[in-house]
């Protein structure tokens, strides 16, 4: 009787284990609710966005600026005024017009630098191209009361030997053709630091011994 009972027993915890095992197989559909689904399996990296709370500066390209007319070496062979001068060749025979143009900026401006003396022979210059003046240098410069070393219609015999009246030459040619700066750009009129004219014009620059005006 007992053999029985314990054979029945044995059965009834076998039929018990195969239940529970035939129930965890069933049940997968809603074992997988718990799993998240993604979308998109492989996750993208993105940077990381970081904002400046400072000014950033940034460099601005360079821009080339144009030079006025009469601001360079138009041969591009001296890099600065003394260097242009020496480069003068001293002509054998001068023009009654470079003459006229040299001999002013000997009497006006000899002994001074020779941003000094080419200010004095572009005043001459811009006055012949002007329209207002006389066309010629010479017609400039033997102008009636313009020219304080003038008298009458010629000027004081000039030490043409000397280095004083080369360095005149060189910077007529220069102010003649425009190859360099003047100090005092556009300047029509020019008077001695040592007197006070009571001029209405726009004044552009004291250079050395002169005052410049347009």
């Amino acid at each position: 009787m007992r053999s029985k009972v314990e054979w029945a027993s044995a059965m009834a915890l076998a039929a018990t284990v195969l239940t529970a095992l035939l129930s965890a197989q069933g049940s997968g559909a809603a074992a997988s609710d718990l799993i998240p689904i993604l979308t998109n399996p492989v996750a993208e990296t993105k940077p990381a966005v970081t904002f400046e709370n400072h000014p950033v500066v940034q460099s601005l390209p360079t821009v080339e600026r144009a030079q006025p007319a009469d601001a360079v070496d138009a041969d591009g062979d001296a890099d600065t005024l003394p260097e242009l001068v020496s480069q003068q060749a001293m002509p054998d025979q001068l023009s009654s017009e470079m003459r006229c143009l040299a001999g002013a900026i000997y009497f006006e401006a000899r002994g001074e630098t020779l941003e000094g003396q080419l200010a004095v022979g572009r005043v001459i210059v811009n006055r012949a191209n002007s329209g207002r003046f006389p066309s010629s240098y010479c017609g400039v410069v033997y102008q009636p009361s313009q020219f304080s070393f003038v008298r009458g219609r010629s000027m004081p015999s000039v030490r043409e030997n000397s280095d004083d009246w080369r360095e005149a030459v060189a910077v007529a040619q220069i102010a003649s053709e425009g190859r360099w700066h003047s100090p005092a750009r556009g300047a029509l009129f020019f008077h001695a630091t040592r007197v006070s004219p009571k001029w209405r014009l726009t004044r552009l620059a004291r250079v050395d011994n002169h005052v410049f005006y347009r």
